[in-house]
C-alpha cells in the first residue's frame, strides 16, 4: 500500500466523488437529449488538475488517480441511457423502477470492474495498443499548467449556460427553436437554442459533424422531402425508410468495429491473455506448482484477488437472476458474454478510441433472446447491464494508458473507479428515475424532449423495425464506410436525429472552425515558441468553455427536472 501513497488521496478522492456526481448528472441528461456522450477524460483531467493545485501541492499520479474517479460515472450512465429508456417507449415504464435500474447499473459496474482487472496487463503492457483518449488526457496532465483563469472560464460558461436553460426550460422566456415556423412536412426543421448542442459540435470537430449533418440533409431533404415530391412514397413512409436507415447504419459501423478491429485479432488475444491468468490456472490444476511460482504473500493475494473476482461475478449473476428476474440461463449467459464484449469494448477504444456500448449490449440482448425465453422488458435489462459494462471498461482502459504513461500505480486507478462507478451508478438511476418522472414515459424517443437516440435503437429492434430494406442498405453502407475509415456513426446520427438537432451542431462545428481561424491568425504574428503556447491555451480554453457549455445546461436542466417532480408531489 506504500505505492498508494501520493496517489489515492483523501482529498482527491473527494473532489473526484464531487466531479462524479456533477459529470455523470450531466452525462445521462447529455445521453439522453443529444443522443451523443462525449468522452469527459480530457475535461476531468484538467479540472482535477486545477482543483488539486488549489489546494497546494500535488503531482501528475494524485491528479490522474482523482480525474480516474470524477469520470468514471459518465459510461456508466451512457450504458443506462443508451438502452433503458427503450423500454419506456415501448409502454413498459410502469415494469420498471428504480431497483431494478440500480441493479442493473451496479451488475455492469462489477462486470466491468472484474473484467479489466483480467484484462489490463494485456491490452496496456503486452499489446500495447495506442487508447488514443487515455494518452491525450496523459499528455493534458503533462501540459497542464492550469492557473486561476481555467476556473473562471469553466464556471463562467457553465453560469452562463444554466441562465440560459433556465430562462428557455423554466420561465419560458426564450423560444427552443428558431424558424420553427416553416413548414417542411416530416422535416423538423429549426435551430435548436441549445448551448449543450453547440458545444457537443464544437468539441466533436469540423470533419466529422459535416458528416453528420450530410446525414441529415440526405434523410430530411433528399428522403422525406425529395422522395415525397417525386411520389415514392407518403411522408409516413419516408420516415420509416429514413429511421430504419439511420439505424442499420449505425449498426453497420458497429459490426465494422467487430469486423475490423476485434474479429482479427481474436486469437492473438486468446493466446495471449492466457499469461494474464496463467497462475489462477495453475493453482487450479496443482497448487504446489503454484506454490513453488510465488512467494507465499503474493500466492496470499492472487488467491484472495482471483476469490473475490469469482464472489463478485456469482453476485451479478444472482443479482440479475432474481433481482431482474432473468432466471439462470439467460443470467449465466449474459454474464459470460459480458466479458467477451468488455473485452471487444476495451480492444475497440484502444485501436479507434470508440465504444460502441449500446451495439454490445444489443448483440447480447439478441443472443439471450435466441437461446431463451425472456420477457421483452427483461431484454433491456440485459443489454443495459452489458452496455454498462462496455462503457465502464473502455473509460477505465482509457485511464490506465493515462497512468501507464505517468507511472500511476493500477491498483490506485482501478480503486478510484470502483468508487466513480458505484457513485456514477447511483447519481445516473437518480436522474433517469427524476427525468421519467418529471417528463412521463411519452417524452423518451424521436419526437419527444428526450431523442435517446441510441434506445430509439434498441427499442426498434426489439419491437421490429419500420422497413427491413432500408435497414439492411444502411447496415451495409454503414459497413464498408467504416472499413473505409469514414466515420460512419456519425452519418447514421446524422440520418436518425431530428434536422434541427443536427443543424445546430452543424452550427457549433462552423463556431470551432471561426474560433481556430481567429486564433491562427493571431498566432502568425507571434515567434514560434510563444505561437506554440498560445496554441496550447486556444486548445485548453476552446475545451473548457464547450464543456462548461455542456455541463451547465445539463445540470440545470436536471434541477428544472427536479422542480417540477417536487411541484407535482406538492400538488
Amino acid at each position: 500500500m506504500q505505492a498508494l501513497k501520493g496517489q489515492l488521496t483523501l482529498r482527491g478522492v473527494a473532489i473526484g466523488c464531487v466531479g462524479c456526481a456533477i459529470i455523470t448528472a450531466a452525462s445521462a441528461y447529455t445521453a439522453l437529449k443529444m443522443g451523443a456522450l462525449p468522452w469527459p477524460i480530457i475535461f476531468a483531467a484538467i479540472i482535477s488538475l486545477f482543483f488539486l493545485k488549489a489546494l497546494g501541492h500535488t503531482n501528475l499520479n494524485e491528479a490522474n488517480v482523482t480525474h480516474t474517479v470524477m469520470s468514471a460515472g459518465a459510461m456508466v450512465a451512457g450504458g443506462l441511457a443508451f438502452t433503458i429508456p427503450g423500454a419506456w417507449m415501448l409502454g413498459h415504464a410502469a415494469e420498471i423502477d428504480w431497483f431494478q435500474m440500480l441493479a442493473v447499473a451496479l451488475a455492469g459496474v462489477v462486470l466491468g470492474l472484474v473484467c479489466t482487472a483480467l484484462l489490463r496487463r494485456h491490452f496496456i503492457e503486452d499489446a500495447e495498443l495506442e487508447y488514443p483518449i487515455g494518452q491525450a488526457a496523459a499528455q493534458t496532465l503533462v501540459a497542464g499548467d492550469s492557473g486561476g483563469s481555467t476556473g473562471k472560464k469553466l464556471f463562467g460558461a457553465m453560469g452562463l449556460a444554466g441562465l440560459f436553460t433556465a430562462l428557455r426550460d423554466g420561465l419560458g422566456a426564450i423560444p427552443s427553436l428558431l424558424f420553427g415556423n416553416v413548414a417542411l412536412p416530416g422535416v423538423a426543421f429549426g435551430v435548436y437554442l441549445s448551448p449543450m448542442l453547440l458545444a457537443v459540435g464544437f468539441l466533436v470537430g469540423t470533419g466529422a459533424v459535416a458528416i453528420w449533418f450530410a446525414g441529415a440533409l440526405i434523410g430530411n431533404f433528399g428522403i422525406v422531402v425529395g422522395g415525397t415530391a417525386a411520389g415514392l412514397w407518403d411522408v409516413a413512409a419516408a420516415q420509416g425508410i429514413v429511421s430504419s436507415l439511420g439505424m442499420g447504419v449505425m449498426m453497420g459501423c458497429g459490426v465494422g468495429v467487430i469486423a475490423k478491429n476485434i474479429l482479427p485479432k481474436a486469437v492473438s488475444l486468446i493466446r495471449d491473455t492466457r499469461g494474464s491468468v496463467a497462475v489462477a490456472r495453475v493453482e487450479a490444476a496443482s497448487p504446489a506448482a503454484a506454490d513453488e511460482a510465488a512467494a507465499p504473500g503474493a500466492r496470499r493475494r492472487r488467491r484472495l484477488t482471483a476469490g473475490l473476482a469469482a464472489l463478485a461475478v456469482a453476485a451479478v449473476a444472482l443479482l440479475a437472476c432474481f433481482a431482474l428476474g432473468l432466471g439462470a440461463v439467460p443470467s449465466v449467459i449474459m454474464v459470460l458474454l459480458a466479458f467477451v464484449t468488455c473485452a471487444m469494448s476495451a480492444q475497440s477504444v484502444g485501436q479507434t478510441g470508440i465504444d460502441p456500448m449500446e451495439i454490445f449490449g444489443l448483440i447480447v440482448l439478441l443472443a439471450v433472446a435466441a437461446l431463451s425465453d425472456v420477457a421483452q422488458v427483461q431484454l433491456f435489462f440485459v443489454a443495459g447491464v452489458v452496455a454498462v459494462a462496455c462503457g465502464l471498461a473502455g473509460d477505465i482502459m482509457n485511464d490506465f494508458k493515462a497512468g501507464h504513461v505517468l507511472g500511476t500505480d493500477p491498483r490506485a486507478q482501478w480503486i478510484g473507479q470502483a468508487v466513480g462507478g458505484v457513485l456514477g451508478a447511483v447519481v445516473a438511476v437518480a436522474v433517469m428515475a427524476v427525468l421519467l418522472a418529471a417528463y412521463g414515459p411519452d417524452a423518451f424517443g424521436l419526437q419527444g424532449t428526450f431523442v435517446a437516440a441510441q434506445a430509439s435503437v434498441v427499442a426498434t429492434m426489439v419491437a421490429g423495425i419500420p422497413s427491413v430494406p432500408a435497414f439492411l442498405v444502411g447496415l451495409a453502407v454503414g459497413f464498408a464506410l467504416y472499413l473505409l475509415g469514414a466515420p460512419a456513426m456519425m452519418l447514421g446520427l446524422g440520418i436518425y436525429l431530428p434536422f434541427y438537432m443536427s443543424l445546430t451542431a452543424f452550427l457549433g462545428a462552423m463556431a470551432k472552425m471561426a474560433y481556430d481561424a481567429v486564433c491562427a491568425r493571431r498566432r502568425a504574428k507571434l515567434p514560434p515558441d510563444e505561437a506554440a503556447a498560445r496554441l496550447k491555451a486556444q486548445d485548453e480554453t476552446g475545451l473548457v468553455v464547450a464543456s462548461g457549455l455542456l455541463g451547465g445546461e445539463s445540470v440545470v436542466g436536471v434541477v428544472i427536472a427536479l422542480a417540477a417532480v417536487a411541484a407535482g408531489l406538492g400538488a
